[in-house]
């Protein structure tokens, strides 16, 4: 895949940010190397660290507009970024090593624009998409509404308890011309922390089904007709054949169409607005949440979040009491927030989102407080 990859040539210190909610001028960091050489296993996240002191804004500076903020991959293996620092304003560039000079000091020779031809699988990511990689295309919440309307299996092959890849099941509420269905088992209600407002359920994603006979398909016309004069009518469930299972798939377990996962986009910016929201749940059910764990978040598309937000996480350090010389009437203290973390939100639903945890000091723990950095 051709792909065109622009000389990068940005004076750090003067900055105008790209992206709206980044008001402070992008930093270096203090022990910001000369250059640094692409390998594989790199992130631009972890690039961007080596250089900057919030990593999050490399699309700051290198300057992504909207659309190539849909596919940031702009780096590959073998690459250089330099550090040159020359001038009155430090500046970051893509360089091509061309030799070594009479001390250990690299050469380095501008690029200008031009096409590469490279495998879009060769591409540095964004961030580490392996950790995530599971949550992209399985369902992992559910609202009231689609809980009522989800189709329903209530039989399975040959009358057995639990079936797996390849068996047959039957189920009710299967939509005419919809063919591909996620297999779930709604596990938990996510609840706002301080509230306790329902937000969705987190569902159990069992595996993939797919239609091989609709509802009456293969049922005589006759015996249909016999039926619909019949005092009780019975029901033709659809036949669907299990693809793939995670789990065992039985009677009452719930479908709802596939559909295609979105084609996110990965670069991480500021929310526009004032975003106040908290974790709801560290998925797995753990009890605190470190580097590359998943959260849930209480903020959904209804808030304005999107895929590539960037939040910064707060502990909640509560209150505390205090009577002087303990005497007097006592005073009670709402203790500030600390800020400790960032959390990167790479799938939003309605209500809810998931987000990434790219840098903590101390544990993430439920009811800790996100906020727009």
């Amino acid at each position: 895949m051709k792909r065109i990859i622009s000389a990068l040539l940005i004076g750090v210190a003067a900055l105008v940010p790209v992206g709206a909610g980044a008001a402070a001028p992008v930093r270096l960091a203090d022990d910001a190397p000369d250059s640094h050489v692409v390998v594989t296993g790199d992130t631009l996240w972890g690039i961007s660290g080596k250089f900057l002191k919030e990593p999050w804004r490399w699309p700051e500076v290198w300057r992504l507009n909207r659309e190539q903020i849909s596919n940031p991959h702009l780096i590959y293996p073998g690459q250089i970024i330099v550090l040159d620092r020359s001038g009155p304003t430090p500046v970051l560039k893509f360089g091509r090593r061309i030799g070594q000079g009479g001390s250990d000091r690299a050469l380095y020779e501008k690029r200008f624009p031009q096409v590469y031809s490279e495998s879009a699988t060769a591409a540095i990511q964004s961030i580490p998409l392996r950790v995530i990689k599971p949550f992209l295309s399985e369902p992992l919440v559910v609202n009231d509404e689609q809980e009522t309307e989800s189709a329903i299996v209530v039989a399975t092959q040959e009358g057995r308890v639990f079936t797996g890849p390849g068996d047959t099941i039957f189920a009710t509420r299967i939509l005419p011309g919809v063919y591909d269905w996620n297999v779930y088992r709604k596990a938990k209600p996510l609840k706002e922390p301080v509230t306790g407002e329902v937000l969705g359920y987190e569902a159990v994603y069992l595996g993939r089904a797919r239609v091989s006979s609709e509802a009456g398909a293969d049922t005589p016309a006759s015996v249909i007709t016999a039926q619909t004069q019949a005092k009780d009518q019975l029901q033709i469930p659809a036949s669907l054949v299990l693809l793939s299972t995670k789990q065992e798939v039985g009677k009452g377990d719930r479908l709802l169409p596939a559909g295609q996962p979105e084609l996110p986009s990965y670069v991480p910016h500021a929310p526009a607005q004032d975003m106040n929201g908290r974790v709801v749940s560290i998925y797995n059910g753990v009890a605190e949440a470190g580097r590359y764990n998943v959260v849930s978040l209480s903020l959904g598309k209804r808030e304005g979040i999107e895929i590539g937000h960037v939040l910064s996480l707060h502990r909640n350090r509560g209150e505390t009491v205090y009577r002087e010389d303990n005497v007097g009437t006592p005073q009670r203290f709402q203790l500030p927030e600390q800020r400790y973390g960032l959390v990167f939100v790479f799938r939003v639903f309605d209500r809810i989102a998931y987000a990434l945890v790219m840098e903590n000091n101390g544990p993430v723990s439920v009811a800790d407080s996100v906020r727009k950095p």
